[in-house]
């Protein structure tokens, strides 16, 4: 009798598995692959389609089209309950599926400050899911013909560093392409913009960011979202136009809403196979995921560095064969797109900015679509 596996999620940690579908489907092993678009875009190049250094095309896996050209089942659904008694899983849809064995790549979600529901906020948008940028870029454009709009990026991480950036490569563009007014850009860092990088990554980021005329705030976190602006922890009211989230992200509680063994943040909790603690039927990676050795940070290099073992430990779970350690690593490049040509290298003590660190990411980038689907 044929083994089931299913795939939920079509995210950095699961392309390599798409590539390789026609090794289950050749041990009689079906394949269901449900993720909400038929498209999934690399989150490493989204910034870039703010900016409009590429398009959404050009970011984007067919994962749909994979999955269907291998052979296996595509379904454009999205995961809301696994119950790991009966081995099924949930859709929004209504139907259930059951699985051999279940692995998620389900990514992660941005956390709402204050009590404000997100869909009563006007002119909000979260980071994630990353198609929410090409919204922004949209709504911009339809603001500056109307006036100088106040833009505000909430967070003080690298996100926001690359949001606010593009932000302000995707105005330059507009109003040279459409006329308009230009608008005013902020950041609402919290207490300290970029706190875990070097001084001297820090200190090219605020040269590229002051250069453009786009301001750093540091006099709190923020506290409550509302129409029309952001009140932050000291009462301190700032109005936005257009507010753009880039808060840090956390694994969605899918994970502990159905029962399963979660770390502190909320991600499976899984061994050093990738394999949830508490249903051993089940493997993850990517953000979704707390690795139980040792917390990871949440970057898109270790969903990479994933790829290879959580491709065999899952043809190992269906076959009976032996499952494979995952190594994180240690030291990780960290490259930032700036927006405008330029952008800030990070690794260990090497720091290095400008156009030379933009065309290393683009190239990396570039690399990692044409080897998984582009």
């Amino acid at each position: 009798m044929s083994k089931r596996l299913i795939l939920a999620g079509a995210g950095h940690a699961h392309v390599a598995v798409l590539a390789k579908l026609k090794m289950f489907l050749s041990h009689d092993i079906s394949v269901t692959v449900v993720s909400p678009d038929e498209l999934h875009p690399y989150s490493g190049m989204g910034p870039g389609v703010l900016s409009g250094q590429y398009s959404p095309a050009e970011i984007s896996f067919p994962v749909a089209q994979m999955t269907r050209d291998a052979g296996a089942e595509f379904i454009a659904d999205k995961v809301i309950r696994i119950d790991p008694t009966a081995r099924s899983v949930h859709l929004s849809s209504g139907s259930i599926l059951g699985y051999d064995v279940l692995s998620l790549n389900v990514g992660s979600e941005i956390p709402w400050p204050g009590e404000t529901p997100p869909e009563k906020i006007p002119d909000l948008y979260p980071v994630k899911p990353i198609s929410n940028l090409y919204r922004v870029r949209e709504r911009l454009e339809q603001l500056m013909q109307r006036g100088k709009a106040e833009v505000l990026v909430l967070g003080g991480g690298p996100a926001s560093l690359e949001i606010a950036g593009n932000l302000h490569g995707a105005a330059q563009e507009i109003f040279a392409r459409k006329g308009g007014s230009l608008p005013c850009i902020r950041i609402l860092a919290g207490r300290r913009f970029l706190s875990e990088l070097s001084g001297r990554a820090r200190k090219k980021a605020r040269h590229s960011l002051n250069r453009r005329g786009i301001k750093v705030h540091e006099s709190g976190y923020v506290a409550e979202l509302g129409q029309g602006g952001v009140t932050l922890e000291n009462g301190r009211v700032v109005s936005g136009q257009l507010m753009v989230m880039a808060l840090g992200v956390r694994p969605p509680k899918l994970m502990e809403y159905s029962g399963l063994a979660v770390g502190p943040d909320g991600g499976l909790r899984v061994n050093r196979f990738l394999q949830s603690v508490s249903n051993p039927d089940i493997f993850a990676g990517g953000d979704c995921l707390y690795f139980e050795p040792f917390p990871l940070n949440k970057v898109g290099v270790y969903a990479v560095r994933q790829h290879a073992v959580l491709v065999k430990n899952l043809y190992a779970a269906l076959t009976g064969g032996e499952l494979e350690e995952f190594r994180p690593g240690g030291d990780y490049l960290l490259v930032f797109n700036l927006g405008d040509g330029t952008g800030i290298l990070q690794k260990a003590g090497l720091v290095l900015g400008g156009k030379l660190a933009f065309r290393v990411k683009d190239f990396i980038d570039h690399r990692f679509m044409h080897r998984f689907g582009r």
